[in-house]
């Protein structure tokens, strides 16, 4: 069995709110957020799952450095800061150079990318921006949350496309076991919804382009189902060794107690259909935390909604967890959040077992009848959760599972 680490602190922004209360409030009463976005006008693809907050309350709310950041790394930064606070830690006060920062981050600032180049082309060198650069490489949220934190410790940002945000937990964790630090925030950002990354979905065939109401165009497991709705967002949670957490009287809203990390080594965007990759991850989290399939109660689902990977992810589950655990898939509601989803999910499963409630999922009323799993529908489903993993899946193969547990 590998060490468990308390999760004493959650953070998120999100399409369905500016905070994490807000953002389970939402997931909970299952309606999608997907709306018409006036930014992808005469694109094939024109809505999207946006935060609901202007770059202009946006920077207001981050304050004075908002100027020199991405939306991105904005985002991360309000985060960190909610799940900080929730932790009870005072980083004006606190050890930063025992302190990790662990940001994962898919793709970055591509309306940044974008912005500067139409710049380039039509007004010339002068005219491009001497924050492109900082803007745009994919570990400046990171870096720009450990300024913010005064944190010193390990700071690192891992990119595993949409499984970016769970990786990012699992290396906070091993950081935590390894001693390297004593406190993590760890956690996925994401900000790319932009003409150009969203035709780029459109074009690998990637994104729902459903007709009629939008809100109702990500429905995972869906018979239906026709491709995800882009989305952004940030969430970071704060994570602990036990005796630390406990020694500072800390409140354990969870326990991480097994990260399993494995890469199918089979094509670049397609998932291996066998799942033997995913499922080697499940089962290793599993392992690690001295668990066996039929623990499990609860699976917070990679569910994009793309007729391939919920195929596969439906099949995974049935295989390896036959006594039909409860199955949610947040990408209903939110849209899907690339390198931060990983991160809001391990999130949003902590607020499951905590609340022992299981979240439906948007716009299903039963999963297709090939699928032979539990998917919650409709309504909050009151459960006695006390193991629940969540899946996260990204492009190059890559499979992350994290299992949870109750704090007592």
């Amino acid at each position: 069995m590998t060490t468990p680490v308390a999760v004493t602190g959650l953070g998120m922004v999100t399409p369905a709110g500016e905070d994490a209360d807000t953002t389970w409030s939402a997931v909970c009463q299952g309606v999608g957020t997907a709306a018409p976005d006036p930014a992808l006008t005469g694109l094939p693809v024109g809505f999207s799952c946006r935060v609901p907050l202007s770059s202009e309350a946006l920077d207001r709310r981050v304050g004075r450095t908002a100027w020199r950041m991405s939306r991105d790394a904005k985002l991360a930064v309000l985060a960190a800061r909610e799940a900080v606070h929730d932790a009870g830690l005072d980083p004006r006060t606190w050890n930063g150079a025992r302190v990790a920062v662990v940001i994962g981050c898919g793709l970055g600032a591509g309306t940044v990318r974008e912005e500067q180049a139409r710049r380039l082309e039509e007004l010339g060198a002068d005219m491009v921006s001497a924050l492109t650069i900082p803007q745009i490489i994919p570990n400046m949220a990171v870096g720009e949350v450990s300024i913010d934190l005064g944190a010193r410790g390990p700071s690192l940002a891992p990119s595993t496309a949409c499984a970016s945000g769970a990786t990012a937990v699992a290396v906070a964790r091993d950081l935590l076991v390894s001693g390297q630090c004593d406190v993590a925030v760890a956690g996925g950002t994401e900000a790319t919804i932009s003409r150009l990354v969203t035709t780029g979905f459109w074009r690998l065939g990637a994104l729902s382009r459903r007709a009629g109401p939008v809100t109702e165009a990500s429905r995972p497991f869906a018979a239906d189902r026709d491709g995800f709705v882009m989305g952004e967002g940030a969430g970071v949670l704060v994570l602990e060794r036990v005796e630390h957490a406990a020694a500072r009287g800390a409140r354990s809203r969870a326990r991480l107690v097994g990260c399993g990390s494995t890469t199918d080594a089979y094509h670049p965007t397609a998932p291996d259909p066998g799942a033997d990759g995913a499922e080697s991850a499940l089962r290793t989290a599993l392992a690690q935390a001295g668990l066996a399939p039929h623990d499990v109660d609860h699976v917070n689902a990679h569910g994009t909604s793309t007729p391939l990977n919920d195929a596969r992810e439906a099949a995974l589950i049935a295989r390896v967890l036959p006594h039909r655990p409860s199955v949610t898939a947040p990408k209903g509601v939110l849209g899907h959040g690339l390198g931060a989803a990983g991160a809001v999910e391990a999130a949003l499963t902590v607020l499951a077992v905590e609340h022992r409630t299981a979240p439906p999922i948007a716009n299903l009323s039963a999963p297709a009848p090939e699928f032979d799993i539990d998917c919650v529908t409709k309504r909050p489903r009151r459960q006695d959760i006390r193991v629940a993993v969540s899946h996260s899946f990204g492009f190059g193969g890559h499979n992350v599972v994290l299992a949870l547990v109750r704090a007592s």
